[in-house]
């Protein structure tokens, strides 16, 4: 029979659990929500930062050990977001198991640009809007730059151009034509990062 201390125990552990479950399950397999633009993104962030994964340790999180959590470090090549230094480590909560197999598709050498939540008071942090907020940068043959999120992109730049006239935003001419057509696919990176400066200085 369990005391009514340990039930109590029990049911703190449950209700945060949950909480924390629904609230930091970004990126993950079987994860739902809602559609986002690249200005929700850029609002809700409070880190973006563009680099290269260094190391990924997946781990109980310190304080409740029945969650398990990866945390990732980054090299940092360019921070638009956020005060951080040369490197930057995020913890981000895993609630499936498979994820735990390959940290939650982490992998160390990829480069990233990624939109994070700013960590909450259980030290967690994630991709906004789950898979929208974290894009693969890759390079062709020419060696150009592109960034495709776990969409492909889709949504990104719908309403763009009406929430920046809003805002008294003055987007440069190409990033004017690119979000009064938007497409998904990948985007050129230098175009993404100077609509996400745009965005960030004034959110």
């Amino acid at each position: 029979m369990i005391s009514g201390s340990k039930a109590r125990a029990v049911a703190l552990n449950t209700v945060l659990l949950v909480s924390i479950s629904a609230g930091m399950a970004a990126g993950q397999r079987g994860a739902l929500t809602a559609s986002r633009n690249l200005d929700d993104l850029s609002a809700e962030a409070g880190v973006i930062v563009r680099g290269r994964i260094v190391s990924t340790r997946v781990e109980p999180h310190p304080q409740f050990s029945a969650l398990w959590t990866v945390v990732v470090t980054m090299q940092v090549d360019e921070a638009i977001k956020g005060q951080i230094g040369n490197s930057y480590s995020f913890r981000q909560f895993i609630w499936d198991p498979r994820d735990r197999q390959d940290a939650a598709g982490y992998q160390k050498g990829q480069r990233l640009l990624l939109l994070l939540t700013a960590p909450n008071s259980n030290g967690l942090s994630s991709p906004v809007g789950f898979e929208q907020g974290l894009f693969h940068l890759s390079t062709d043959t020419v060696g150009s730059v592109y960034a495709t999120n776990g969409r492909n992109n889709v949504g990104l730049l719908s309403g763009v151009a009406s929430r920046a006239a809003a805002k008294g935003i003055r987007l440069a001419p190409r990033s004017e034509a690119l979000v009064s057509a938007p497409r998904q696919g990948p985007l050129a990176l230098d175009d993404l990062l100077t609509l996400i400066r745009q965005l960030a200085s004034v959110n």
